[in-house]
């Protein structure tokens, strides 16, 4: 048996750092998948739930494809397969994922186990989870009804057709096939709800891959469920999310592009913050998702459109993007404190709707322009804001022209 790991040495822990930013790195690569590796990972997850192999395998270039992809052909295999459950994520994950975990909770101790998660777990699904995968996700959810793509039914036909075509006479498939259709859109309606229970995340789980392999790689430590654990490891690797279904595997590929800010937020100024090389492509300013035609286009976005947004964060976020000055122009915002030096500014105050009172420092940059800079509440003159602005203690502040 094992033996259990009590403690970590620090030469074990100077590498918190440098496992962090590997782990990092493979959840946010744009390289294009590798779909055999991924395939062969996969397929080993259905042997270890002791599922029979799927009927179709599809390789598809986003998570919206992959989900709605493996939704259709699902629908559109259950006469050939009647019977089956649709779910297989959870037998695989009582055969992988909590097999693994089990294992690293008896043979670790908490103590080191706790420092592990806190310094390399957290670390990169801060970045790569909760700053990515959860904006994906929920985008997913919300575009993926909404529009059948004729680029995905195209491509999960031809897929399911020619690998099917070995295995079902053309007779049986085109009596199956005129049954089902008529059903295809309230069945693949219920599979396309069930998506976040039925879908693996790939590279987007790098925090997982980063906390076992840490144990293994870093600390020694060695058990037969590393061999399951092996699964998580080449599809984080080698794909994007992988859709589980007993009759469908549908894997997606990794992001061609990925744009966040100096906080890790996604976020595009000129362009999509995501972008899959299938086309599909999400756009987001400083974490928030916003109508693409705002990015793109952004005559179509008004301080009066902005001011309507329901939701405050998207709000926010539209007035981010015209500018807060042409927003407190719309406003017409109160006067608080002028300096004499238009570079240091003017203190003004709004109502912001549903966000009540709020300051902005109005100021001119170097080249004449006009911009405004979110203040808090207990600013009360332009000279303290622009202080507060760079950091620095009023009383001691040497005014810079901004740039």
């Amino acid at each position: 048996m094992p033996k259990k790991i009590t403690k970590i040495t620090p030469e074990q822990a100077a590498r918190f750092g440098e496992w962090t930013q590997k782990w990092i790195e493979i959840g946010l690569s744009t390289e294009p998948a590798d779909f055999e590796r991924a395939t062969f990972a996969a397929l080993k997850g259905y042997e270890l739930a002791n599922l029979k192999r799927p009927m179709v395998v599809l390789r598809m270039g986003s998570p919206y494809a992959a989900t709605l992809g493996g939704a259709l052909a699902w629908a559109m295999l259950r006469g050939v397969a009647s019977g089956i459950s649709p779910q297989v994520e959870s037998q695989v994950w009582s055969q992988v994922w909590s097999q693994v975990g089990s294992q690293v909770e008896s043979q670790v101790g908490s103590q080191v186990e706790s420092q592990v998660w806190s310094q390399v777990w957290s670390q990169v699904e801060s970045q790569v989870g909760s700053q990515v995968r959860s904006q994906v996700e929920s985008q997913v959810e919300s575009q993926v009804w909404s529009q059948v793509e004729s680029q995905v039914r195209s491509q999960v036909w031809s897929q399911v057709r020619s690998q099917v075509g070995s295995q079902v006479r053309s007779q049986v498939w085109s009596q199956v096939w005129s049954q089902v259709r008529s059903q295809v859109e309230s069945q693949v309606e219920s599979q396309v709800w069930s998506t976040p229970y039925n879908a693996y995340n790939g590279a987007f789980w790098a925090s997982w891959g980063a906390y076992v392999s840490f144990f293994r790689d870093v600390m020694d430590w060695n058990d037969p469920a590393l061999g399951r654990f092996s699964v998580d490891e080449e599809l984080i690797k080698s794909c994007g999310w992988v859709w589980w279904h007993k009759n469908v595997l549908a894997i997606s590929d990794r992001p061609e592009v990925i744009r966040r800010d100096d906080q890790g937020r996604l976020h595009g100024e000129t362009g999509p913050s995501i972008k899959y090389r299938d086309g599909w492509a999400l756009h987001h300013w400083h974490g928030t998702a916003v109508p693409q035609e705002w990015i793109v286009d952004r005559t179509t976005l008004t301080p009066k459109l902005a001011l309507e947004q329901q939701n405050v964060e998207t709000r926010r976020a539209a007035c981010e993007i015209i500018g807060w000055a042409k927003i407190l122009t719309e406003l017409r915002a109160k006067t608080i404190d002028k300096d004499i030096d238009p570079t240091i500014g003017e203190l003004v105050e709004v109502n912001l709707p549903d966000a009540g009172k709020e300051r902005f420092l109005r100021v001119l940059c170097g080249t004449g322009r006009e911009f405004a800079i979110p203040m808090p509440p207990h600013i009360k003159t332009a000279l303290e804001g622009n202080a507060w602005s760079y950091g620095v203690d009023a009383e001691t502040y040497t005014p810079e022209v901004r740039t």
